[in-house]
C-alpha cells in the first residue's frame, strides 16, 4: 500500500493528525479515542507503520507511536512539487484566458461600431 491509499482512510488522518498534536502516544492512548475495537486501531497503526507514516518504539509493554519526519517530509516534497506544477499550468491558462478576454474586448468594441 502507498502513502496516499494510507492516508484515504480517515481514521488514519486522524491517528496522524493525534501524533502531530502530541509527538508520541501509545497504541492504548490512540486506541481510546476511537469507537473502534482495538483491532481495528492496530490495522490502521499497521497500514501507517507498512508504509512508514509512523514509526513505533516499544517502551516495557507499551508501543509508543510518532509520525516519521522523513516519511512525512517526502510527501510534503511530492505535494509541492506538485502544486508548483499545477500553478504553472494555470499560469499558462490565465495567460491565455487574458490574451481571449482582451480579444474579445476589441472585437466588441469593433461590432458596436459598426
Amino acid at each position: 500500500m502507498d502513502i496516499f491509499t494510507a492516508l484515504a482512510e480517515p481514521t488514519r488522518r486522524i491517528i496522524i493528525e493525534m501524533l502531530a498534536e502530541r509527538g508520541e502516544l501509545s497504541a492504548t492512548d490512540i486506541s481510546d479515542k476511537f469507537d473502534s475495537s482495538p483491532p481495528a486501531i492496530s490495522q490502521h497503526l499497521k497500514v501507517l507503520r507498512d508504509t512508514k507514516l509512523v514509526r513505533v518504539e516499544k517502551r516495557s509493554r507499551q508501543r509508543i507511536y510518532q509520525i516519521n519526519p522523513r516519511a512525512m517530509n517526502e510527501f510534503e516534497q511530492w505535494v509541492k512539487h506538485t502544486t508548483e506544477l499545477w500553478n504553472h499550468r494555470l499560469d499558462k491558462l490565465d495567460k491565455v484566458l487574458q490574451k481571449e478576454k482582451k480579444e474579445t474586448k476589441e472585437t466588441w468594441k469593433i461590432t458596436k461600431k459598426n
